[in-house]
């Protein structure tokens, strides 16, 4: 099975500038990149966003995934309009997925599922989907991620399946493998993420294929319940420049390795 895989800016973090960690993307073999926390806002200017989609090209990735957050504990009125900017952000971009994070308020779900039924079928006009992963609050479990989907009930807004987030958030207390039979056919877009429990203290920031997730469970499961979207590699172990550089180098291979056998 071949499926796009991209690479999240999170491993480089602040250690360079956006366009040098498109290079660094690309140079590891990666042909889409998705874009972190500030890279593109709804407050961006036309020209910040432009300038954003020409560095992602030149350095030979495409643009296609957008990390966002709805401004929902700020009323619906206003986080409506908010996400509007987003989503015209997100198609001048040249973005094809807006990664959700739903939201920690408990009190808000409501609000937050009207917000994305609202905005679905505007990005749906733009070529866009929403994709919304587990990121604890009202999105903390696999069953809270298709509870929200019924809801939301619209063709654009799909889930984004996030292993390490799975273990991460509950502390290990729950596992990716399972649900997968459930959760599958709604999955639009997926992460490449591992996840350790030392002490009741989960970490994130490894390589996959080094923590607690079955990476070869979890693909072969995805892909068995019809996913056919884009992976994104989130988080390594490496701390330095050098070390980032390896660490998605030699994920690539392991997650098209992975892929090719189901």
């Amino acid at each position: 099975m071949e499926l796009t895989v991209g690479c999240l800016t999170r491993p480089y973090g602040t250690l360079l500038p956006f366009a040098e960690i498109c290079q660094h993307i690309a140079a590891a073999g990666y042909t889409h990149v998705g874009l972190g926390v500030g890279v593109v806002t709804s407050e961006s200017t036309r020209e910040e966003v432009l300038a954003v989609r020409q560095a992602a090209l030149d350095a030979g990735v495409a643009p296609s995934m957008l990390l966002a957050s709805s401004k929902i504990d700020r009323g619906l009125e206003e986080a409506q309009a908010d996400y509007v900017r987003l989503i015209d952000n997100t198609a001048l971009v040249g973005a094809q997925w807006i990664l959700e994070l739903g939201t920690n308020r408990l009190d808000l779900r409501a609000d937050y599922i009207e917000l994305m039924r609202r905005m679905s079928p505007l990005a749906e006009q733009a070529g866009i989907g929403i994709t919304m992963k587990p990121h604890g609050g009202i999105t903390l479990t696999a069953q809270n991620l298709i509870d929200i989907h019924g809801q939301v009930n619209q063709a654009a807004f799909g889930i984004c399946y996030d292993p390490g987030n799975i273990i991460y958030y509950t502390k290990g207390e729950m596992r990716p493998e399972t649900d997968l039979d459930v959760i599958a056919p709604l999955v639009t877009t997926a992460i490449i993420k591992d996840c350790i429990v030392e002490d009741g203290t989960p970490d994130v920031m490894l390589t996959p294929g080094e923590g607690l997730v079955d990476v070869q469970a979890v693909f072969a499961g995805l892909v068995q319940g019809g996913f056919r979207g884009p992976l994104y590699l989130e988080c390594v172990g490496g701390k330095t420049v050098d070390e980032i550089d390896a660490d998605i180098r030699r994920t690539l291979p392991f997650v098209r390795g992975i892929l090719a056998g189901l």
